[in-house]
């Protein structure tokens, strides 16, 4: 911690926190390619353990296809499947790049973030300039870890190089938020831009 009590070091999730995602999006492009339904296909579709397995690196796309395939009840290629799952983000967080620059004046900021590398691949290529301003992306399917488990964080705050409770992590599930409190950081749940404004309030009117 700095002599004032705040983080020495920031941490943010991607997916709404940083990136607006909508994965009725997806339901909608399965939908055209399936004839089945938004609403049944989102009644069918969980992040259970293949969903998992995949943030984690364990298995790749293909294998999680077919999994979806069996999980939605839809008979779509591995094309047209990729096309609705790279289809959920909508834009970047209006406000947040600029928020991001000036903490990454201040401080040192990062992201620590559930992805697949599918996913990976395309907020990378649509998001280059809000990206820019993290020092470190740390990303689940690279580290064979995932949120909300206490070993994930751990692995981020060790190759960090800081203690945890020097960290303030910024998520929109309350799940992670309760992993990462777990593990000692401090974390704030996310709902809109204006909860990650008013935690860094103190920090940037300290170096204003």
């Amino acid at each position: 911690m700095t002599d004032s009590g705040h983080p020495t070091a920031l941490l943010f999730d991607l997916g709404n926190v940083a990136i607006d995602i909508d994965f009725d999006r997806a339901f909608v492009s399965w939908s055209n390619h399936s004839g089945v339904s938004v609403d049944l296909l989102r009644q069918r579709f969980r992040q259970e353990d293949a969903y998992a397995r995949h943030e984690r690196g364990e298995i790749d796309f293909a294998t999680y296809a077919g999994h979806l395939r069996h999980l939605l009840g839809v008979e779509i290629g591995d094309d047209d499947l990729k096309s609705g799952w790279n289809a959920i983000y909508v834009r970047e967080r209006p406000g947040m790049r600029d928020l991001l620059r000036r903490c990454a004046a201040r401080l040192p900021t990062l992201a620590f973030t559930n992805t697949n590398a599918t996913h990976q691949r395309v907020w990378s290529s649509l998001y280059p300039e809000l990206l820019s301003h993290f020092s470190q992306i740390y990303v689940s399917s690279d580290l064979g870890l995932r949120k909300p488990d206490t070993i994930a964080y751990d692995a981020v705050i060790q190759a960090m190089g800081c203690r945890a409770d020097q960290v303030l992590f910024f998520d929109d599930m309350q799940q992670n938020i309760d992993g990462a409190r777990a593990a000692g950081l401090r974390a704030v749940l996310v709902n809109c831009l204006e909860d990650v404004t008013g935690a860094v309030a103190p920090i940037l009117e300290e170096s204003a």
